[in-house]
């Protein structure tokens, strides 16, 4: 487990999640009930990242980010608050201490929820972590009242339907199992990790759908070939602050199981290497802890490729009345126009930010040659047309 949450990226999107992890043993979920009949909820994609809505009680509807890469599950304090179990952990108890993807470290602090729902899905007495949301909704585009980890799902059977953009929760597999390719993740912490090939080199790859980017890469004693790259990418925010990865197109085939993936666009970390949902949302795929395998069913008309790393090479911190460029990439077309960190932008192509959801804005950078942005400079306005150019082929 290694690092949270959004990458303030440029290209496809504004985000690219990751996972984080706790120094202490990973917390045991709660009593978990579902019941006879599957339960399906809805959600969205953003930036490859899955976001399922479920309303309980007269507060929501709420927003969840689903990410088995986290070891534990992260809530808003208005959830904290409301649904603190009795016994909880005080405010004022030392907080746990939390490392993000760059190696440095934050305080959250711990509380019991005496329950949390999704649909007829009931868990009690769920251990997370006391985590403020707002950034991360800003990103989104839409309130999200916290993070899932996987241990929330380790007594259920836990399926992200990405096609479909749902997750679908059952008390287990049926006896006649389900269609797709079995992989096993066989080991005693029940941790997604399965075993991941590229050329002649196997390793342990984490399945962290909280990830937009495709592929997080330890290149330690692996030695990737690159067929592009590295070279920087889009800022990364963490818990502990923002990080410039490296990024490139290998040129190897990854494969799990029996899929290939050619040449997929990676990131590098010094954390545990992770398949995203640069990849992931290509399946359906299903957690089933009790026989400690993932199934990953597929539509073999679906292409498993991973397209260039678009961008103007700017990336952003979102708020509804202005964006806050975060980063620059050197050599970008952004940099060209002489763009620089702590530049605000009020309009894009002439519309007010407030109009440009992180999807909308996905698509515009998918398609796009340029886009026109409109700089805040003290009370007056100044336009850039910036082009849009693969950042990694």
């Amino acid at each position: 487990m290694k690092r949270l949450l959004v990458a303030l990226a440029a290209v496809a999107g504004l985000l690219a999640a990751g996972c984080f992890s706790v120094q202490r043993t990973a917390p045991k979920p709660g009593v978990t009930s579902v019941g006879p009949k599957p339960v399906v909820l809805p959600g969205h994609l953003v930036g490859n990242v899955l976001v399922v809505e479920d309303k309980w009680d007269k507060f929501g509807p709420y927003h969840f980010v689903v990410d088995t890469g986290s070891s534990v599950t992260l809530v808003s304090p208005d959830i904290a608050s409301r649904y603190k179990a009795p016994g909880s952990p005080p405010l004022d108890e030392p907080p746990v201490r939390v490392r993000s993807a760059d190696g440095g470290y934050t305080l959250l602090h711990p509380v019991t929820l005496r329950r949390l729902q999704l649909g007829d899905a009931r868990f009690v007495y769920v251990p997370a972590l006391i985590y403020d949301c707002a950034e991360l909704s800003a990103q989104f585009g839409v309130r999200i009242d916290g993070i899932l980890g996987f241990p929330l799902f380790r007594n259920a059977a836990l399926t992200l339907d990405y096609p479909n953009e749902r997750i679908v929760l059952r008390a287990t597999v049926p006896d006649d199992g389900l269609p797709g390719e079995a992989i096993p993740f066989n080991n005693g912490d029940k941790i997604p990790l399965i075993a991941v090939t590229l050329g002649d080199r196997e390793f342990a790859a984490l399945i962290d759908s909280g990830s937009a980017a495709a592929i997080d890469i330890n290149p330690a004693g692996l030695a990737p070939a690159f067929a592009y790259g590295p070279v920087a990418g889009p800022v990364v925010s963490t818990l502990a602050g923002d990080r410039t990865p490296k990024v490139g197109r290998l040129s190897g085939v990854l494969r799990f199981g029996s899929f290939d993936v050619p040449q997929p666009v990676a990131q590098l970390t010094d954390e545990l290497s992770s398949l995203g949902g640069g990849i992931l949302c290509h399946f359906t795929i299903t957690f089933d802890p009790r026989h400690n395998v993932v199934i990953f069913q597929h539509d073999p008309a679906d292409v498993l490729a991973v397209p260039p790393l678009r961008g103007t090479g700017l990336s952003f911190r979102r708020t509804p009345a202005y964006w806050k460029v975060a980063g620059v990439l050197p050599g970008s077309p952004g940099a060209a126009q002489g763009v620089r960190a702590g530049d605000l932008v009020s309009r894009i192509n002439g519309e007010a930010v407030a109009g440009w959801d992180p999807q909308r804005y996905e698509r515009l950078v998918a398609s796009a040659g340029q886009i026109t942005f409109t700089f805040i400079n003290g009370a007056s306005e100044s336009t850039k047309a910036i082009g849009v150019s693969a950042l990694v082929p």
